[in-house]
């Protein structure tokens, strides 16, 4: 089976490396440090499942994936993230993912993880398992797919105000936060969208249903 490992942290990935190529049945044909060199590194090495995290330092592991899912839907991801909260985990199973591994997972349940999902399975750490059948049914009552998935909920609300043309005085006033606070999700809204402009951020959240009665 050959492993596309998607991660950030070169100590990570060199030890990753170390553990699947110790498997006979696993090699490690290529490494990404950004979402943005996964199609490329898909194209080039045709891996059979993607280790993929979600913290990377251009776009959310998350949108990578769902790019991924709409080039590449043969291509199976897996998640191997520090992110263990269930916003992420929701997610990231919208978005496409095969399965979900907390980072601190042991060698041998992440050697069994990449072997179910190659094999077309779906596979969750413990600490995940139990919680994804009621995530998913909450999901569905709800009657509306997560938008802009690298964003927190937080910053949805804040992002869903600033589209109906509030600024920041009176979105803190909505949210009863600080003012100081907002600027602090704008910034970070502004980063992960990887915008410049309020107007360019308000376009990306009309396109995504936000802003909109």
């Amino acid at each position: 089976m050959r492993v596309l490992i998607v991660d950030d942290h070169p100590l990570f990935r060199a030890g990753l490396r170390g553990a699947l190529d110790t498997a006979g049945d696993i090699r490690v044909v290529a490494e990404a440090e950004t979402a943005g060199e996964v199609p490329d590194a898909v194209a080039a090495h045709r891996p059979d499942v993607v280790l993929m995290d979600i913290a990377l330092p251009d776009v959310s592991g998350i949108e990578a994936t769902r790019v991924l899912a709409g080039r590449a839907p043969d291509v199976p991801v897996l998640m191997l993230t520090m992110s263990a909260d269930d916003d992420s985990l929701l997610h990231a199973l919208s978005a496409g993912a095969r399965g979900y591994l907390v980072k601190g997972a042991g060698r041998d349940a992440v050697l069994h993880a990449v072997r179910t999902v190659a094999e077309g399975g779906a596979v969750f750490g413990p600490e995940i398992a139990g919680r994804v059948a009621a995530l998913l049914s909450g999901a569905r009552r709800s009657g509306a797919a997560p938008v802009l998935p690298m964003l927190t909920a937080r910053e949805r609300e804040v992002l869903d105000l600033v589209a109906r043309g509030f600024n920041n005085h009176r979105v803190a006033r909505e949210l009863m936060v600080a003012e100081k606070t907002v600027r602090n999700h704008v910034g970070h809204i502004f980063d992960k969208l990887q915008v410049s402009t309020r107007a360019e951020a308000v376009a990306r959240a009309r396109d995504a249903g936000l802003g909109v009665d």
